[in-house]
């Protein structure tokens, strides 16, 4: 709890304040959220666990509003509008690997002894020192051919986006109407 809940906890409190939640209401929330928390028999269920407390934050202070007489409109508003940014959508996830299978395809276009040092350092995760003697050449080559994939990766992922969105400006509409 210490290393993955306390540290959104000001987090937690700056919404419920934008939420225009009462000072000492914040802290009555934030308790009760620590003490639904507490009463769990296993938290190996959670997979993000700031996402987890704020929702349990969330609901208490629905709760609450619905038991209030007067409830302010920004209130409202502020729960509503709410989204955790770093939320896995499935177009985020569908994104997310279109993106890897791309950069995969670029990695595999690089001269070979290049794409194996850059597969290796940053696919596999193995450290500069170790690709080193499996090749049996020197750090510094390691180093240099990093960059020079990564380099040629970027270069190349740029002059995909500019020819797409090429092909997007002479396709669109507006240009239709401007050529015709």
């Amino acid at each position: 709890m210490a290393a993955h809940i306390l540290p959104h906890e000001p987090k937690i409190r700056a919404w419920l304040g934008r939420a225009r939640t009462a000072p000492e209401d914040i802290d009555d929330v934030i308790q009760e959220a620590y003490c639904r928390l507490a009463t769990l028999d296993s938290v190996e269920h959670i997979e993000r666990p700031h996402a987890y407390f704020f929702s349990i934050v969330r609901n208490l202070l629905v709760r609450r509003l619905k038991r209030a007489k007067i409830v302010p409109i920004e209130t409202i508003a502020e729960i509503d509008s709410y989204a955790d940014e770093r939320a896995l959508t499935p177009e985020r996830e569908t994104a997310g690997r279109l993106e890897y299978a791309r950069v995969r395809t670029l990695i595999a276009a690089l001269p070979d002894r290049c794409r194996r040092i850059v597969e290796m350092r940053k696919i596999d995760g193995v450290s500069q020192r170790e690709i080193a003697r499996r090749m049996g050449v020197s750090e510094s080559v390691v180093e240099n051919q990093v960059q020079q994939g990564i380099r040629a990766v970027l270069r190349a992922m740029r002059d995909q986006d500019a020819s797409a969105s090429a092909m997007l400006d002479a396709t669109s509409p507006a240009q239709k109407r401007e050529g015709a």
